[in-house]
């Protein structure tokens, strides 16, 4: 039953990728990857009881609290008060995005068959989830013109990294958890101060205007 939960939340992961990646409006894009890392927090809680791995339990709480409810709502409360709410003309269009990521996704299974825990079972899922939403978020990064929408393809790798921890280790101690917790604070924070300075000095989300700087 664990690992059929442990399935599902992973395959519910991969759909909020999908969905950020066909994606314009930047609130719900901002929700959607709230709920890939509240079912991130669910998946660490099943494995915790499924493999006897307690020490998940606060990684579970971490996830859920810091990237499920506090990230989201700093960025979502960034971009009201900045008023910019769409994602606009993005380097490649929605359909052809999506038939991307469908290769990707391909792409994420394949190699996770090769690796020594992602041969069968849950793990193989986990895994294969994994690889497919990190190679969907370093796309997102690099075919998406707003800040905050790179932001949010950054905290889907992040999310990628830690979900491939759990399907093919036994789980990063509490100490590490604590000081990659930090990290990403510190750094969604510093992106914030970064999206409003782009916005004052360009009236504007669109990281590519940052080339008018050059010279």
């Amino acid at each position: 039953m664990s690992q059929n939960l442990v399935i599902l939340c992973a395959a519910g992961m991969l759909v909020t990728a999908y969905l950020m990646v066909g994606q314009k409006a930047l609130f719900v894009a901002i929700r959607l990857y709230g709920l890939q890392s509240i079912l991130l927090g669910v998946v660490a809680v099943a494995m915790a009881f499924t493999d006897h791995r307690p020490h998940l339990l606060e990684s579970a709480a971490l996830t859920i609290g810091l990237k499920g409810v506090f990230i989201p709502w700093f960025l979502m409360r960034t971009i009201d008060r900045i008023g910019i709410h769409r994602e606009i003309e993005p380097f490649v269009n929605t359909p052809s995005s999506l038939l991307i990521c469908l290769g990707l996704t391909v792409v994420g299974y394949r190699v996770s068959t090769g690796l020594a825990a992602g041969g069968e079972g849950a793990a193989h899922h986990v895994i294969g989830v994994s690889l497919s939403m990190l190679l969907m978020g370093l796309f997102l990064m690099v075919t998406r013109r707003k800040a905050v929408t790179q932001i949010l393809a950054l905290l889907t790798i992040e999310n990628a990294v830690f979900l491939v921890a759990l399907g093919a280790t036994s789980g990063m101690p509490l100490v590490v958890e604590l000081g990659i917790s930090f990290d990403v604070i510190v750094a969604v924070l510093v992106l914030g101060i970064l999206v409003h300075r782009i916005v004052d000095r360009f009236e504007s989300m669109d990281v590519s205007r940052l080339s008018k700087l050059k010279g």
